[in-house]
């Protein structure tokens, strides 16, 4: 009986020092579980824009003053699901070391 109790114990204790490993995967699950089906949306509309920008550029067929109201159109919608989303949240090791200002390509 003295070793079922060992046994018992050292499997409670295993079991109990699981959890604050992983905590980390469960609370990326909770976050996708309830922000993932706006964010993945959000993604495919985005990833159809430039799909469709992407198909016109490369078409010669198609007349360059039917293309460019579209492609413009469609750059100011990805710009505008791009603002819908949260910024990114990246964890560095080390700050950055850069004092320039960012380049922005319109």
């Amino acid at each position: 009986m003295g070793w079922r109790a060992v046994f018992a114990g050292s499997a409670f204790v295993v079991a109990l020092s699981v959890g604050p490993a992983t905590a980390d995967e469960y609370w990326w699950r909770f976050w996708h579980w309830h922000h993932y089906p706006e964010w993945q949306a959000v993604h495919y509309g985005m990833y159809g824009l430039y799909n469709r920008n992407a198909y016109l550029q490369a078409n010669p067929e198609i007349d360059e003053a039917y293309k460019e109201p579209v492609i413009t159109g469609n750059r100011a919608d990805i710009r505008g699901l791009q603002a819908t989303l949260d910024p990114p949240r990246w964890r560095w090791g080390a700050p950055c070391c850069y004092g320039r200002k960012p380049i922005h390509i319109p």
